[in-house]
């Protein structure tokens, strides 16, 4: 499906008709990491369903709102879940929301996820800042970028060198340290889901270069980056990969929700730490 710049602004017009509050950040957040959005105050809420042309999310563990309101000072406007590649929908719906923060002129986005981690250092409940990443699912034929370009969005051919705000990151891990909070700092690989990766598939992945790996964030982040918004994007790290087939453990949807609530307070700390710093 193609949207058009009416259909973003219908959009805009309702959640605009719900609050008058000029968000200049948005956030993404992913599955188990809801919760930070309980740290906005002066908060409006409004039901995706409620939002023409927003996809609904479908997953356990995203409530699906739209939260605006103040964090740090800061006008925010924030995912309270957020749709998937998996669950059906056009990369085109998926990004919608970002699309739509843009027209609402929201100049930097934070996206969070639930990862699995590839790099050995990582464990269960450490954070890792996205420097870098893997889009394979791009590379095999499904980018979000794809189809009718709209130059006044952004460029036809868009570099990814500078894709992770290094000033953003400077902050966060800046935060981190004072706070004594272990952040990484690594690739991360796209994949489409829903199934969790095979062995010998985390073991490619390690191969290629990855350190954290999801079903999320990489098409978001394109468009975020397509339209100029500073991104920064922080992968909580849910489960440890298994990448032999005679271990006793199997990845499951539980464990990452389960590991969300020990990464909601260290998640908060830092996007504060990050918006007081803006």
């Amino acid at each position: 499906m193609t949207y058009s710049r009416a259909d973003y602004e219908a959009a805009v017009q309702l959640i605009r008709g719900k609050s008058a509050l000029q968000p200049v950040v948005g956030l993404v957040l992913g599955s188990g990491l809801g919760g930070l959005a309980e740290s906005i105050t002066d908060a409006v809420r409004i039901p995706y369903r409620d939002i023409p042309g927003w996809p609904q999310s479908t997953v356990h563990g995203h409530s699906g709102q739209l939260v605006i309101g103040y964090l740090e000072g800061q006008p925010v406007v924030a995912q309270q879940g957020r749709a998937h590649f998996y669950e059906g929908y056009a990369l085109e719906q998926v990004t919608f929301p970002i699309r739509v923060m843009y027209f609402l002129g929201v100049q930097t986005v934070i996206l969070t996820n639930a990862a699995g981690g590839l790099n050995r250092d990582y464990h269960v409940g450490d954070l890792m800042l996205l420097n870098d990443h893997i889009n394979l699912v791009g590379i095999t034929g499904s980018n979000p970028l794809m189809g009718p370009n709209d130059e006044s969005i952004g460029p036809r051919f868009l570099g990814m060198v500078h894709t992770y705000d290094q000033a953003l990151r400077d902050a966060a891990l800046r935060v981190a340290r004072e706070a004594n909070i272990t952040l990484h700092q690594g690739a991360y690989v796209w994949l489409s889901g829903p199934n969790f990766e095979t062995p010998a598939e985390i073991r490619m992945l390690r191969t290629l270069g990855g350190d954290a790996v999801g079903m999320s964030t990489v098409p978001e982040v394109l468009v975020a980056r397509h339209a100029g918004m500073r991104v920064l994007a922080v992968s909580g790290i849910t489960n440890e990969a298994i990448d032999s087939v005679d271990a006793v453990m199997e990845t499951n949807h539980e464990e990452v929700l389960d590991a969300g609530k020990i990464l909601v307070p260290k998640l908060t700390t830092i996007l504060k730490g990050v918006l007081r710093s803006l």
